[in-house]
């Protein structure tokens, strides 16, 4: 983005004048465009530092060996080309089927800086069509493949497997009383060999081109209230051990599909310190102190803190109304010698503060609440306004996908008198009622906000379980293991 400059269609001779106001102007508009630039360019690096560490154990790839051993079975289920017998008199075309698939074996573990080593075992029951007599047999083949693990350039992981192989053992025979020589029976293997060799590795590549598909679920759009939404994208290639793969994940919130910008704390990359959490769980989730700032500065510039607070006349759980705040403040019961109920409109002006120590959060709020009174069939009309603080604990907790918290009070509410239309507010007087009015609604409706919770990163039909929230110096460590369910 830069100046744009439109010459007149009249051809002139610039004098010097012209030319030095045409240079300074060039000079201006280079300066903008570079300031310009700058700016995009700290934005740029502002979004793409992660503000999420997740943190894959070995528990997470035993998890996987376990629900991945179906899908393996089916995707081994190829189709072997038919077997020339030559027994007879002319070579004859016979059927070969695959009856069944069993994997009694699936594992996978770390490779250091490259992915994951897959190894299988698995028995095949196959049936060749020989007439008069068919053959059953088990033909035992184990599978290794080494997969690759990246980022793509859309910032999801990608999957990629540059090395694959199968060793077939000798079969046998399924039903043992068969009259089939051992020389019929090594001519079928040859031939199931030859055709299989090929036909399983390209079946467990096509297995991981499906998974790869379906990790793409980790990137895009997922909502977060009406108007909002946020969007994971992994920032750099994954760091891979023998123990763990660790994903930096980055994460943007969008109101009304602009997305909300905080510089990070001292522009350094959220890092997630070795070990964190329980090393046993399945996965590790580092949350920066960034991603509850972001949080915070959506919920504030959607409004959604802002609430109104009707009294009611004649109630016990809300005495909000002129006759109750009237003998506390002369001038409202002159103004409304009639009993008028009183409105709280609260409003965040400030952004909330996420404070995170360990093994405690906290939520700093400073509402502006306006009271006013609200005469019936008339407009409302303003008595005073308040500036409050105050400190509420926050309690963090995930279900399913979602980081939820909740909040309660500690200690009371700070006010203090901003302007009023009713003269001399004394606060000693005032404190009590409005603190009352004001606790529960303002903690039901924060609660029912944070209730709704934030998508952490996850893939299609994957839910996190049994997680435990532990709160340190800075960041938030999710221990969790992991549920696909369809």
């Amino acid at each position: 983005m830069g100046w744009t400059f439109r010459s007149s269609s009249l051809m002139h001779v610039p004098t010097l004048a012209h030319r030095s106001w045409h240079s300074d102007w060039a000079a201006m508009a280079g300066a903008c465009s570079l300031g310009l630039l700058l700016l995009l360019l700290q934005a740029v690096v502002t979004v793409s530092l992660p503000v999420i560490v997740v943190r894959l154990n070995k528990a997470a790839l035993d998890y996987v060996s376990d629900i991945g051993k179906a899908p393996l079975q089916r995707a081994l289920q190829v189709t072997i080309s038919d077997f020339m017998d030559p027994s007879g008199e002319v070579l004859q075309s016979t059927r070969v089927q695959i009856l069944d698939v069993h994997v009694p074996f699936f594992h996978l573990k770390f490779l250091a800086g490259f992915g994951v080593h897959l190894s299988a075992a698995a028995n095949f029951t196959i049936k060749v069509f020989r007439v008069p007599e068919p053959m059953e047999l088990v033909l035992p083949v184990d599978l290794m493949a080494d997969v690759h693990v990246a980022r793509d350039s859309i910032g999801t992981l990608v999957l990629s497997v540059p090395t694959c192989s199968s060793i077939f053992s000798p079969a046998s025979m399924l039903d043992g009383s068969n009259s089939t020589s051992q020389e019929l029976l090594d001519l079928v293997q040859e031939h199931i060999r030859a055709d299989l060799n090929n036909k399983l590795c390209l079946h467990v590549y096509g297995l991981v081109q499906d998974l790869n598909v379906h990790l793409g679920t980790l990137i895009g759009l997922s909502p977060v209230g009406p108007e909002s939404q946020i969007r994971y994208s992994m920032t750099s290639m994954p760091t891979i051990t023998s123990n763990y793969i660790s994903l930096n994940i980055r994460a943007i919130l969008f109101l009304l599909g602009k997305p909300i910008l905080l510089p990070l704390h001292d522009a350094h990359p959220f890092v997630l310190p070795w070990p964190s959490g329980d090393e046993e769980a399945m996965a590790t989730v580092g949350l920066s102190q960034h991603l509850f700032d972001c949080a915070l500065l959506m919920l504030q510039k959607a409004g959604s803190l802002n609430l109104d607070i009707t009294g009611k006349l004649n109630s016990k759980n809300n005495p909000l109304n002129t006759s109750v705040l009237g003998q506390l403040i002369p001038e409202v019961a002159h103004l409304f010698p009639e009993p008028t109920p009183v409105v709280l409109k609260v409003q965040l002006g400030a952004t909330p503060v996420v404070t995170l120590h360990t093994s405690n959060s906290t939520l700093h709020l400073q509402p502006f609440v306006e009271v006013f009174a609200a005469p019936p069939n008339l407009a409302l009309q303003f008595l005073f306004s308040l500036d409050v603080m105050v400190n509420l604990d926050l309690q963090l907790s995930v279900s399913k996908a979602k980081l939820r918290g909740s909040t309660s009070m500690l200690g009371g509410f700070q006010l203090s008198v901003a302007t009023s239309n009713v003269g001399s507010v004394d606060m000693d007087q005032v404190h009590t009622l409005i603190s009352t009015v004001f606790q529960k609604p303002l903690l039901d409706h924060l609660n029912a906000l944070l209730g709704m919770g934030i998508v952490l990163p996850s893939v299609l039909n994957l839910h996190y379980v049994h997680s435990e929230v532990l709160v340190r110096e800075g960041y938030v460590v999710v221990s969790s293991g992991l549920s696909y369910q369809r």
